[in-house]
């Protein structure tokens, strides 16, 4: 075996565990290649998040039936939390019997002795781990591949059960990684040059939570704060929940992190709200927003928004355009909700479709005004940017706030600070200048 293959569906989670895979796979002497047929090894990691990613992941595996016939040979793992579904391993093999591996969210790590295992005669492997709380494995090398961002886990799972989510049924209880390793990590990424750290988990927030050395968000973020380099850190997801004012304070007051927070709101209405099992109403949540921007005016505030959950009246929806109307939110993303089997919401009676793509389509025009005109606020102005791609001779990067901007220059620029005049916005994208 020479080369191998990844295809990464989801969030950033999976792509930072895609890193993991990947680096498995090379410390074992394999190369990366771009095309699942120049491969020894495909690996699909999946995403369950909504029932029109798992049909398009479907879909794809049915792809690879052909590759396979033409070269018996070639290993085929599926991972991720698609399989972590209940009866779901079983499924797919009797769906798509030339899966060679199926992994778990928690077995990902085992990849390499399954490998082995089937090189020596074993037939089909599966390897599901639905503890509860499974344990955390810190010694899987890395292979990254977003730099100058280096994706850093600082928890795994969920607590939450928001009734329309398979998260922590896929995922398992709240686990929180020790701060060391979580310092130590931080620290071999930007020695390595890393300029921006993303702190990952399903609630950051609630990091600590399940240690007894009372250590917690805040007083993570405080470390991470000692840390004398110039990089920058960004952290997703909060709860509304969960986010306290001494957390927004510190972001506040320290450089390297960025003003720019994600907090997902998911519906403006409150009876919506306590049907989703989200525990804060939309008074908290505006209360949350005014403190945000009491100690940062300009920070980027992004969330993200369902509409069309089970019986979610006109009244309900107006209360979720009157939220976006107030907070002027500097994106959203915005989506249908998708009944997940399983989930409490899956039993409640569902909206037609016909109702839920008329909200989605007039929200989404809203939002996109609305990035607009904050789009304007940004021109004649001089952000620093973190260069983060090139195409064609010009480059691309973010400000403080999480806004991209692009500009002209190189690939060399990838990792630098460069400060740029905003000079134009179009369709709510922005160019700029080097100063």
């Amino acid at each position: 075996m020479n080369y191998y293959y990844i295809e990464t569906f989801g969030c950033q989670m999976n792509v930072h565990e895609s890193e993991k895979i990947a680096g498995i796979l090379e410390e074992k002497g394999l190369t990366r290649v771009s095309e699942a047929s120049l491969s020894d090894v495909v690996v699909f990691n999946t995403c369950c998040i909504r029932d029109t990613a798992e049909k398009k992941i479907e879909g794809n595996i049915g792809e690879l039936k052909a590759l396979k016939r033409a070269r018996p040979d070639m290993i085929i793992v599926i991972s991720g939390c698609m399989t972590q579904q209940s009866g779901r391993a079983e499924a797919l093999k009797k769906r798509f019997p030339f899966i060679d591996i199926i992994l778990g969210t928690n077995n990902q790590y085992e990849l390499w002795d399954k490998i082995e295992r089937l090189i020596s005669g074993k037939k089909k492997l599966i390897s599901i781990d639905d503890a509860e709380k499974p344990p955390i494995s810190e010694d899987v090398p890395i292979c990254r591949t977003s730099f100058p961002n280096a994706w850093i886990n600082i928890m795994y799972g969920c607590n939450n059960f928001c009734t329309y989510c398979i998260v922590p049924y896929v995922r398992g209880r709240e686990r929180s990684r020790d701060p060391e390793l979580i310092l130590k990590e931080i620290t071999a990424a930007t020695d390595s040059g890393y300029k921006e750290i993303t702190l990952l988990g399903q609630n950051v927030d609630s990091y600590g939570s399940d240690l007894a050395s009372g250590m917690n968000f805040y007083k993570l973020l405080e470390r991470i704060a000692g840390i004398e380099k110039k990089f920058r850190v960004r952290f997703m997801t909060s709860h509304p929940k969960d986010l306290s004012e001494d957390v927004i304070k510190l972001i506040a007051e320290h450089k390297n992190f960025c003003k720019n927070i994600h907090l997902p709101v998911q519906s403006g209405s409150d009876s919506v709200l306590r049907r989703m099992n989200r525990k804060y109403t939309k008074k908290r949540y505006l209360e949350l927003i005014d403190c945000i921007r009491k100690y940062m005016p300009e920070a980027g505030i992004t969330t993200d928004i369902m509409v069309g959950f089970p019986s979610e009246s006109d009244e309900d929806f107006r209360e979720t355009v009157d939220l976006v109307e107030r907070v002027r939110f500097q994106n959203a993303f915005t989506f249908v909700y998708s009944p997940r089997k399983g989930t409490p919401a899956a039993a409640m009676e569902q909206l037609p479709p016909e109702v839920k793509k008329a909200r989605i389509t007039e929200l989404v025009a809203r939002q996109n005004a609305i990035s607009d005109e904050i789009s304007r606020d940004y021109l004649a102005r001089e952000y620093e940017i973190l260069v983060e791609d090139e195409l064609d001779g010009v480059v691309a990067g973010r400000t403080d706030s999480g806004r991209l901007v692009r500009f002209p220059g190189e690939k060399s620029d990838i990792g630098k600070f460069i400060n740029v005049l905003v000079t134009k916005n179009k369709a709510s994208s922005l160019y700029g200048e080097r100063v």
